[in-house]
């Protein structure tokens, strides 16, 4: 069985729960490899609604197992409340269907006040975090001052860990940022009780991924956010603060790079982006609005309104390259359904210079202006669509100038938000 990663190939949102739900109907495991609870999948599946921001999407099919990996930062106090109201949605979480690495590190609330008053502190050059803790608390992992899951069942080590982390991070949250501080005796005693409901989920998720494999398991990888938000690879330094590609699926589980089978990158008929940070194609029109409008662009996390922009070629190309993408996911083209033209941009102007790939800094990336290419749009609606030769032919011939353009072939097309309002060419499970 094949191993698949899903990856975002624009600046995050591009619809990967819906295509890592479709897919897992083909996995046995569905690992989760970085981010935090700042990213958000919304499922609509038999017209029922689902938002997940920790658990991976397989949790809402039976007898598939779902893995938090050590890649993730997690809050503990967001895991908790996530199964609590997936359980009352009818879905059942347990041991059977969900393990948590222990080398996984912590969100800790000192790492959110530390986020938002950073935030704060930088006003109009802020990044447009999500508030959520994420940065400091990869900051603190790189730093080896982090602390893991597995450390709330070695109290002593817990203990003596907080105590470290709260000497510096309090002197830091009093002194420059003048902002609340935290005791260590009422943080030990929350996180020793969440670690208590969270315990039957703990276990070694390395070694359980190379067994699975081994006896002949199919494998579903996905990340949080997308290409353009990586730590290296993206619009630096408006970006999250771990490595969102493909290669840090085998980095954040614990498996090898020959494991992997299959990159399926996921991306929008247009784009959008979250947040500060360069943004070429971004429209400020009618059609910008039209798109915001219909595609219900705002985050499943924070309900921030999205930056929405044209189809980005050379981003979707840098996409394919840093993650070494092998077909792509096209979701929300019924977003553009009754556009009477539609725009791909092809490459950038700035500078006096031309680019046909998009430039590392991310300044000049600002100061670019798209060179567009001009395609007829369709009357006719698209939404749940699900064979290739229903669309209508001017929907054909985008989808194919994006192939064109991406030198990726599209092997599913998304209609629509629910899980059956979809076009699969190619099932990335038998690469």
């Amino acid at each position: 069985m094949a191993n698949v990663v899903i990856v975002g190939s624009q600046w995050g949102d591009e619809g990967k729960g819906k295509i890592v739900d479709l897919l897992t109907e083909r996995a046995d495991v569905v690992a989760r490899y970085q981010g935090g609870h700042n990213a958000g999948h919304t499922l609509v599946i038999g017209g029922k609604k689902y938002v997940l921001h920790l658990i991976p999407s397989g949790i809402l099919h039976p007898g598939k197992m779902c893995v938090i990996g050590n890649g993730v930062v997690l809050e503990p106090t967001a895991l908790l409340d996530e199964i609590k109201t997936l359980t009352e949605q009818g879905v059942a979480v347990n041991s059977g269907n969900l393990m948590i690495s222990p080398l996984t590190n912590l969100i800790m609330p000192y790492h959110r006040e530390l986020d938002q008053a950073r935030e704060k502190h930088k006003g109009k050059g802020k990044i447009g975090t999500t508030g959520r803790g994420i940065g400091p608390a990869y900051e603190d992992k790189v730093a080896r001052r982090g602390i893991r899951v597995g450390d709330l069942y070695n109290r002593p080590v817990f203990e003596e860990k907080l105590r470290d982390n709260l000497s510096l991070h309090n002197f830091v949250l009093e002194h420059y940022h003048h902002a609340a501080t935290f005791t260590l005796e009422s943080l030990r005693d929350d996180y020793l009780r969440m670690a208590e409901s969270m315990a039957p989920f703990v276990a070694d998720v390395g070694h359980y991924l190379g067994k699975r494999m081994r006896a002949g398991a199919a494998i579903l990888l996905e990340g949080a956010q997308g290409t353009m938000l990586d730590v290296d690879h993206g619009t630096y330094p408006f970006v999250t603060s771990s490595s969102t590609i493909a290669g840090n699926a085998c980095n954040g589980t614990g498996i090898g790079p020959t494991d992997l089978d299959y990159v399926l990158g996921i991306s929008k008929a247009y784009t959008t982006r979250v947040g500060s940070g360069p943004f070429p194609t971004e429209l400020f029109d009618d059609v910008g609005a039209h798109i915001s409008k219909v595609g219900r662009e705002f985050g499943a996390t924070t309900g921030r309104a999205r930056r929405c922009g044209w189809f980005d070629a050379p981003v979707v190309r840098h996409a394919a390259r840093t993650n070494g993408l092998t077909g792509l996911a096209i979701t929300k083209l019924d977003v553009l359904d009754g556009l009477e033209k539609l725009r791909i941009c092809v490459g950038y102007q700035a500078n006096g210079r031309s680019y046909d790939a998009m430039p590392d800094d991310p300044a000049t990336l600002g100061a670019c202006t798209p060179v567009y290419e001009e395609m007829p749009g369709w009357t006719t609606s698209t939404v749940g669509i699900d064979r290739f030769d229903q669309l209508p032919a001017a929907a054909r011939d985008y989808i194919r100038r994006l192939e064109a353009l991406t030198e990726l072939p599209a092997a599913i097309i998304s209609t629509g938000p629910d899980r059956v309002q979809t076009i699969i060419l190619k099932n990335p499970f038998a690469a």
